[in-house]
């Protein structure tokens, strides 16, 4: 937390709003560029001396509440907003929906990978786009919201772990409660994440265990072995790539050249292309 810093901001925010922005007539006696604090700290629903404390760097640590009023009325945009809620040392609750789409940034990279499985996924693995070869290699959602999670699926759902080798599956079910419990510290609990722990909880026992141990880890870089229904065992390296606020990742499996996992890839993407070409 950066009081300091979070009262300069504030004040530079402020500033540049004039009072036809928030509907104020502006009056003939005004001397401050931008708004009055007292106007900002009424629009708001806060008491200027509470506003007051805030940008002359006083005062406790404000809630989350009162910082999404406070970007509401200082009009912020997603970039500000974000490094408001930084400065006070709050994490921002995702905004209804925002997580409805993929980034563009990741977008553009999945456009690039047409050689290997790829897909963006949330940070609670809820799938949002795939290449051709990510839906012949991962399991495709077959619900929405936290049910289509691969978490959730991996836990609920016997028939998700048929595509990794049994004695795997240990190992897969305690790396991804540990990337969990990251999002969740990201997140500070809000309801998209309590609703799927809850579901989780009430439906895993193994979940339940694994989660009580509190283990944390993100994700970067780690060797699987997938089992293809007509190729085998495929054995690769996973990568990811995260977005900027940490909220999405772009996932792919690849291979060094000359393996036995490169050939079977290969043959994936050519059986990909016979059936697009004879339908």
């Amino acid at each position: 937390m950066d009081l300091s810093e979070l009262g300069a901001f504030l004040r530079t925010r402020r500033q540049r709003i004039s009072p036809d922005d928030v509907g104020i007539a502006p009056g003939t006696r005004r001397r401050v560029t931008g708004l009055r604090r007292s106007e900002v700290a009424r629009l708001a629903g806060v008491s200027v001396a509470y506003y007051t404390e805030l940008e002359q760097a006083r005062g406790a640590q404000p809630s989350a509440q009162m910082l999404i009023a406070l970007a509401r009325t200082l009009q912020l945009e997603q970039d500000e907003r974000t490094y408001l809620f930084q400065l006070a040392g709050r994490i921002l609750p995702a905004e209804d929906g925002q997580e409805a789409a993929p980034q563009p940034s990741l977008v553009h990279l999945l456009d690039q990978l047409e050689t290997v499985p790829a897909m963006i996924i949330t940070d609670l693995w809820v799938p949002l786009m795939q290449n051709a070869l990510g839906r012949a290699m991962f399991q495709p959602p077959m619900a929405s919201g936290f049910e289509g999670s691969v978490i959730y699926r991996w836990f609920v759902d016997p028939s998700a772990r048929l595509a990794h080798p049994a004695e795997d599956r240990d190992s897969l079910s305690a790396a991804l409660v540990a990337d969990l419990r990251t999002a969740a510290a990201r997140r500070g609990g809000d309801a998209e994440l309590r609703q799927l722990i809850t579901a989780l909880q009430q439906r895993s026992d193994e979940f339940s265990r694994i989660w009580e141990r509190g283990d944390v880890t993100i994700n970067r870089m780690e060797r699987k072995r997938f089992l293809h229904p007509n190729l085998g065992i495929i054995e690769v390296e996973c990568l990811n790539v995260c977005s900027e606020d940490g909220r999405q990742r772009l996932i792919w499996l690849d291979a060094a050249p000359g393996t036995a996992a490169r050939e079977h890839i290969s043959r994936l993407q050519k059986s990909l292309a016979q059936q697009d070409r004879y339908p």
